[in-house]
């Protein structure tokens, strides 16, 4: 199957059928603190953070999705227009497909959005399959990004027919990259999380940020598994339908191991009260994903723009009335 088949595949199926983790993101084991008392006036209370050195609106931002097809572009102009109205980070989905391309250029999504953190993605195993520096640049050079994500996704290769299942030897070619490249590295996961002994290698590489991408959202397992709709790789699927570690789970061993580690919180999150909670948890910022794709495939960025200001809002009252978190008893 060609790159964009899968591609449009991978869209069609999230949007028709429930592919999530059969296990919670984690967030329900934890409750932020009400306080009657917030003693500030709620309009002039700010969450705007610093991010990739440019201050955006709230510790939010739009996680990798899709590209390279004609529906992903038009998927990822709404979420861009969106993002860029917002002042929200924006990170495309897998770039792989536009490497290889004549005209690879994207310079558009600088001219949508001028002013926001841009974040560049390829596939860390892709590091295996002739793909080094030169290539990483061009990734970052087309959307001019503000940082390059490698993504790490051994399930979901592993599932995916024809998947590119060597991932030996990555974290010294990671070390390799991060000891000279102009522009910080970001190491994620896609949905099964980063705990807390891949994030001390990565972090010992040279990595400046891990996005635990964990359990709790899309499950890539079973996007791939419902692709190749085959019994064997139905079956061979099955078991692991709830593998992973939770979001929240991923926050927690980083955060209490290193607190200087920086953390982007994703998987699974969908509203402003779980942002919260990461951030409280000792993420720097929250990502989000497949709960604002069913918006941005309907062709109108306003519908992306709507869910945002909803979740940015939701966010600000959370924080707004609570400064604390606590384990639910």
């Amino acid at each position: 199957m060609s790159i964009n088949a899968r591609k449009n595949n991978h869209i069609e199926v999230c949007l028709r059928e429930d592919v999530r983790s059969k296990t919670s993101n984690g967030f329900e084991k934890y409750r932020l603190v009400h306080n009657a008392l917030p003693e500030c006036d709620f309009d002039s209370f700010r969450t705007d953070v610093s991010f990739l050195n440019k201050t955006i609106a709230a510790p939010l931002m739009i996680s990798s999705m899709t590209g390279g097809t004609e529906q992903g572009e038009q998927i990822n102009r709404n979420l861009l227009e969106a993002a860029a109205a917002l002042n929200l980070p924006f990170a495309i989905g897998s770039q792989r497909i536009y490497i290889g391309r004549e005209n690879n250029s994207l310079s558009h999504y600088r001219e949508i959005a001028k002013n926001i953190p841009i974040l560049a993605n390829l596939g860390a195993v892709q590091l295996n399959y002739g793909y080094g520096r030169d290539e990483c640049l061009k990734a970052v050079d087309m959307i001019r990004a503000d940082a390059l994500i490698l993504h790490l996704n051994p399930l979901q290769e592993l599932i995916q027919s024809g998947g590119d299942t060597n991932f030996s030897g990555l974290l010294h070619k990671i070390e390799a990259l991060c000891s000279d490249f102009p522009v910080p590295i970001i190491v994620k996961e896609v949905g099964w999380g980063i705990g807390k002994n891949a994030a001390r290698l990565l972090t010992d590489a040279g990595v400046s940020m891990i996005d635990v991408a964990g359990a709790g959202g899309t499950s890539w397992s079973q996007v791939e598994s419902l692709i190749n709709g085959s019994e064997d790789i139905l079956s061979l699927a099955a078991p692991f339908a709830d593998w992973g570690i939770p979001t929240a789970e991923c926050i927690r061993q980083i955060h209490e191991m290193d607190s200087s580690i920086q953390i982007i919180a994703s998987g699974g999150i969908t509203n402003g009260v779980e942002a919260a909670k990461a951030v409280m948890l000792g993420a720097q910022i929250a990502g989000m994903a497949s709960c604002l794709l069913p918006a941005a495939a309907k062709k109108d960025p306003e519908r992306v723009y709507k869910k945002l200001q909803t979740i940015i809002q939701q966010y600000k009252i959370a924080r707004f009335l609570s400064n604390e978190i606590a384990e639910c008893v």
